[in-house]
Formats: structure tokens, C-alpha cells, sequence
């Protein structure tokens, strides 16, 4: 049994440099299709005075008046929003939560906090670590959920795309890029923790194989996402394995890895195709049959995919209820595509699978987190020099050869 104690090292300690979630500020600049966005582009643009300040909605952070600088790698605009005229920019994807992958306009003038220092090292080498927010009672519980986290679902989620940094439920978790800096360069890991462990182990130990092990062992505790480090080589290399396979399914197939693929026979097909405006969502677990709307029907849909959850929230219900939820009227986020276009069901077809092969790995990881039953401690760490971290691996690398286009178009270096 593990000893979960004050004295295992915090994903803080291992990955120091973290970011807080987006704030976006308004619902419309996020959809889960590019036709949509753009329509609610248009849709401000054509508008004028009063209207574009009513659809713009403003917070106490963006206001049509408000001049901010560009989104580093965007070519958005840096002047006031009431004065563009001009196309929407091209959408990027967004991980929404844990497992949501939507699109985002990339114009800062339209985000309340757009977290600037993870988009400057979002790129084709980047992977994002976000420690989803917990329930304050994984305190009292948390050696339970280091042999089991049960419905808690996982602690710590992988995106290779930007992601958002929001949980289902619970508090606000935190948002941890692999690499400080682009191109894959100085891993965001605590100074001499690579050596430490490559020590320990009697293998080269790569940032990679690091994230992997955190993504497989990571449960919720009192202080925050917990990282019980083995003592044995054998049981690191195993969770290593682990985590590389549990890596590919979070981040879908990116960085070189094959797409998500249940076995022959074991594969979501539409049975039944899924009306124009689908109301409702009902799982028939006799029959393994998804239902959705009036009509449509997804089988097999494996019990493990539909009971999913993350901070106690099904991953599944709440793809949905964001597809098909209600909105206010006459508002940017009233627009959206006259039905069901055919892409979201292969979204949601592709989240079934990821969803179930990951449940068929829980097991696996819970019985991992057993076997760690003398974990590295935080003295050890200190002892080793790898704690505490210095401040200045919390802190954003500074990227002086990376141009941005400030406010009002004036040139800025970073």
C-alpha cells in the first residue's frame, strides 16, 4: 500500500512553472466549429455603437475600447475592437477541459486573460500537463485515491493543443508546459531532478519519460496533484510504459502516436443517425447503446467510456450539454449551426474510444500507485539538491529573440 504522506513530492515540485487557467470572459469566442465563429465575427463587425458594446459584451478587463497586444504567433488586431472592420482570424483549437477539443478565436482583444506565456511556447513539440482542480475533502480521503480514485477520474490530463486549464467541478487546477521554452527546449522540470533520477535508475531519464510517469501515478491530495517517485527501476520503467500509453489516448494520437482505435467488433458505429437538434442523451448499458436525441443511436458505447467522470462530472454529458445546451437569446452565442453537423459525431464517436481505452487502464494505474510502497521522499529531494526549486524556475523563461506587436501596433520584445 502506498504511504501517502505530506512528504511525497507535489507535481509543483517536479514541474515548477505554472500557469493559471484562461479566463475568457465571454462564451461566443469559443465553439466547437470554425463556421460559428466566424459567423459571430461577422456578426459584430456588421454591428455599430450601442449593439457592437451590447454583443461584445464587456468586463472589467476587455471593452470594445480596450487595446491590448497581439496574441504571440497571431496576426490579430491590437487596436480597439470598435473600430475593426476586418475578417475573423483563422480559429485555433482549444482543449476545453479535459477531454473537449474546440475552437477559439485567437484575438487577445476579445479574452479577459488569454495567458500570453503559454502561447509563446505553444508549438508542434509542446504538451501541456494540467492538474485538474479537486474537491477540498481529497484531503481526508486522499490515501483512498491513491489506490483508487474511483469517480474522481484522473488527477492530472495531457493536451498537445492549448488547453483551457478548467476542470468539470472543483477548484481551478493549473496549467504545466514540458518545455519553458519553443522548439522543445529547457524542460519545465525542477534542476537536477533528470540527474537525480537517471542516477537512481541507471538509465537516461528523458523529460518525457518523467511527464509520462506523473501522468500515470498522479493522484489528488491536500496540497495538490501528488507524484509518488519509485525507488525501484523495474516499477519505473513499468509506469513509464504505462504513462506513454495512457499520454497517447489524452492526446489523441498527436506527437507521432497512432489514433485511438478500440479492437474489431468493440468499435462506436452510428446505428442510427443523429437528428437535426438532439434534445436529450440516454445510455442503455444492456445493450450498450448511446441515444442520442430522438432517434440517433452509437453502439457499442463500452460502460466505461459512458460512466467517465472527472471531479464527479461525466465527460460524455458534458460534451453534450455544451453542443446543445441552452444559450441567451440575441446574443453572439445564439449562433450556431442550423443542425447537427456531421463532425461532431465523429468527434464524439472519437471521445468514446478515448474514454473507454482509458478506463480499461485505470486498473493498471491504481494497481501502479500500490506498488509504490517507498516512494522518493521531499527530504530525499533535498538532500539530493533538486529542493527547494529556485524562484526562477516558477517564473517564465524570457524569450528576447520572440517579436510581438503590442498595443496599438507598437513593437514590443520579449
Amino acid at each position: 500500500m502506498l504511504a501517502v504522506s505530506d512528504d511525497v513530492p507535489l507535481l509543483d515540485d517536479l514541474m515548477p512553472w505554472s500557469v493559471a487557467p484562461l479566463r475568457l470572459g465571454r462564451d461566443w469566442v469559443v465553439a466547437p466549429d470554425e463556421r460559428t465563429l466566424r459567423s459571430r465575427w461577422d456578426l459584430l463587425v456588421r454591428s455599430e455603437g450601442a449593439e457592437r458594446e451590447r454583443l461584445f459584451e464587456p468586463s472589467r478587463s476587455r471593452t470594445p475600447r480596450s487595446a491590448v497586444a497581439a496574441l504571440p504567433g497571431h496576426d490579430g488586431g491590437t487596436g480597439p475592437f470598435e473600430r475593426e472592420r476586418g475578417a475573423c482570424p483563422a480559429p485555433v483549437r482549444l482543449r476545453c477541459g479535459p477531454f473537449d477539443e474546440q475552437w477559439l478565436i485567437p484575438d487577445q482583444r476579445l479574452i479577459d486573460a488569454a495567458r500570453p506565456e503559454l502561447w509563446r511556447v505553444a508549438d508542434e513539440h509542446q504538451l501541456f500537463a494540467v492538474e485538474q482542480g479537486y474537491v477540498p475533502s481529497a484531503a481526508a480521503t486522499s490515501r483512498k485515491k491513491a489506490e483508487d480514485p474511483g469517480d474522481s477520474g484522473p488527477a492530472l490530463t495531457l493536451s498537445a493543443v492549448l488547453p483551457d486549464g478548467h476542470s468539470p467541478a472543483g477548484r481551478p487546477g493549473r496549467v504545466r508546459p514540458l518545455y519553458r521554452r519553443p522548439g522543445g527546449l529547457e524542460p519545465n522540470l525542477a534542476p537536477g531532478l533528470l540527474a537525480f533520477l537517471g542516477e537512481l535508475y541507471a538509465v537516461d531519464v528523458t523529460p518525457q519519460d518523467v511527464l509520462a510517469w506523473a501522468v500515470a501515478a498522479a493522484f489528488p491530495g491536500a496540497g495538490g496533484c501528488e507524484v509518488p517517485l519509485p525507488t525501484d527501476p523495474q516499477l519505473w520503467s513499468r509506469g513509464v510504459e504505462l504513462g506513454r500509453r495512457v499520454s497517447t489516448l489524452m492526446v489523441r494520437g498527436a506527437r507521432g502516436g497512432d489514433k485511438p482505435r478500440l479492437p474489431g467488433g468493440r468499435r462506436p458505429y452510428v446505428r442510427a443517425a443523429v437528428p437535426a437538434r438532439p434534445l436529450e442523451l440516454r445510455y442503455d448499458a444492456g445493450e450498450e447503446t448511446l441515444h442520442v436525441g430522438d432517434g440517433g443511436r452509437i453502439s457499442p458505447v463500452p460502460a466505461q467510456a459512458w460512466e467517465f467522470q472527472v471531479g464527479g462530472v461525466r465527460i460524455i454529458e458534458l460534451w453534450f450539454r455544451r453542443r446543445t445546451g441552452p444559450v441567451e437569446p440575441g446574443t453572439p452565442a445564439a449562433l450556431g449551426p442550423p443542425g447537427w453537423p456531421q463532425e461532431w459525431t465523429s468527434d464524439l464517436l472519437e471521445l468514446i474510444t478515448v474514454l473507454a481505452l482509458l478506463g480499461e487502464l485505470r486498473s493498471a494505474q491504481a494497481g501502479l500507485r500500490a506498488a509504490v510502497t517507498k516512494p522518493v521522499t521531499r527530504d530525499r529531494l533535498r538532500a539530493a539538491g533538486v529542493l527547494p526549486v529556485p524562484d526562477g524556475a516558477r517564473r517564465p523563461a524570457s524569450v528576447l529573440e520572440h517579436p510581438e506587436e503590442g498595443p496599438g501596433g507598437q513593437f514590443a520584445l520579449i
